[in-house]
């Protein structure tokens, strides 16, 4: 947690030191502040809640870095500096967060600590050299992309900074994480800081009637990824409720497709695995044994990992013709089908969900010292059954996180 301290704290110093010289010195330019605070107010108040998103409020980051890179208000220099551009953004961000918190569902810190950061690094790398007349021989093209440049790097910068808080909150793979981020950068990022560098350049000339014009295109994409994002979580739960068919009809134990889904990801997270990798990693994963609708007799407890190996590659392949047939990806059928096939044949995720479904078998039915010994077992079969590599991540994983089985139900 040293990390998640670290960046805390330095946020809290950034604040406290930016609100101490604001109230120094005064506001400079209060309508103009007026101005970027209620926009940035209004991003908040529009900023998703109730799930996990790479850009809660892109409005209002987009605002928040286009004050920190606003060097002038219909052609006449802007006086405000560092300090300034940090207090309006955070007490924005706190105002616009009111009613969330009203409703029971506040800002987290980690959210507040990245914006100040990122806008205090923007801030200070632009505003101190622009009051001294260092950008003043750039102009046109050559200042635009002066603006950009400065937001790729406080994109990065906050690239780190959420994949450290990420790491510290969940312990996985710093790697993995930053490259999850920076590959988020080309989505919803890079619309967030092409629009505020396209409103620093536009109040800049046309005034801050440039402001409602310019953020109704991030507004209306913020509404597209929204309506997306509920889709895909429909899907899942689409899905999750297909994979439960086999616990309804007495396949497989209660719960059983949930916890290897779970076990999955976290093993997948731990080798590195993407987020679209992560996605058909998941499916396949809640629907790995859909494939035993088919059988007449059931098998007993649903476990096939003791199953001839003959028999596991029928089911799989059943299973893969049911995904199909749903209008799953057929990466995701691709998984399921080949995940009784020979280990080194197979590709990752289908060694991961077959690594992970056999522990979660044998784990169930060795009682109290059931992860261990299956775990044991499982690494005395790595010489053919199971990849070593994800064996011995599943094992990482089980020590890092404690996991523990649930108990069935």
């Amino acid at each position: 947690m040293t990390a998640l301290r670290l960046i805390h704290g330095s946020a809290a110093l950034v604040a406290a030191a930016a609100l101490a010289v604001t109230f120094w010195s005064g506001i400079h330019e209060r309508g103009v502040g007026l101005a970027f605070g209620v926009l940035i107010a209004v991003g908040e108040l529009t900023r998703w809640s109730g799930a996990q998103v790479r850009q809660a409020a892109p409005l209002g980051t987009a605002g928040s870095l286009s004050y920190a890179l606003l060097g002038a208000d219909a052609g006449q220099p802007t006086q405000h500096d560092a300090p300034q551009v940090v207090t309006i953004v955070l007490a924005a961000s706190l105002l616009g967060g009111v009613p969330h918190i009203w409703c029971g569902r506040s800002p987290t810190l980690d959210h507040l600590a990245r914006r100040v950061l990122t806008v205090g690094f923007a801030a200070v790398c632009f505003q101190p050299l622009y009051n001294k007349g260092v950008f003043t021989q750039w102009s046109g093209p050559a200042y635009a992309v002066l603006l950009v440049a400065l937001l790729v790097l406080t994109a990065l910068c906050d690239a780190v900074l959420a994949a450290a808080l990420a790491h510290s909150r969940t312990r996985w793979p710093f790697g993995p994480l930053l490259r999850d981020e920076l590959r988020g950068l080309l989505g919803i990022g890079s619309a967030v800081c092409a629009t505020g560098a396209v409103m620093a350049l536009a109040v800049a000339v046309a005034g801050l009637w440039a402001l409602p014009v310019f953020c109704l295109p991030l507004l209306l994409t913020q509404l597209s990824v929204r309506r997306y994002a509920a889709v895909r979580a429909t899907y899942r739960q689409t899905i999750a409720s297909l994979a439960r068919a086999t616990e309804i009809a007495g396949y497989t134990p209660a719960g059983h497709a949930r916890r290897v889904a779970a076990l999955s990801l976290a093993v997948g997270r731990d080798l590195g695995l993407t987020e679209a990798e992560l996605t058909v990693l998941e499916y396949a994963a809640l629907m790995h044994d859909i494939g035993q609708l088919s059988l007449v007799d059931p098998v007993p407890a649903g476990a096939t990992a003791a199953l001839p190996a003959q028999e596991q590659r029928r089911i799989a392949l059943l299973g893969g013709a049911v995904v199909r047939q749903t209008g799953v990806d057929a990466a995701v059928a691709v998984v399921v089908e080949r995940q009784a096939d020979p280990c080194r044949e197979q590709p990752l995720a289908a060694r991961i969900v077959r690594a992970v479904n056999a522990y979660e078998e044998k784990a169930r039915e060795a009682g109290s010292d059931g992860p261990l010994r299956a775990l044991e077992e499982l690494r005395l079969a790595t010489a053919g059954d199971y990849a070593p590599e994800v064996v011995e991540s599943l094992a990482r994983v089980l020590s890092r996180d404690c996991l523990t089985l649930p108990v069935a139900g």
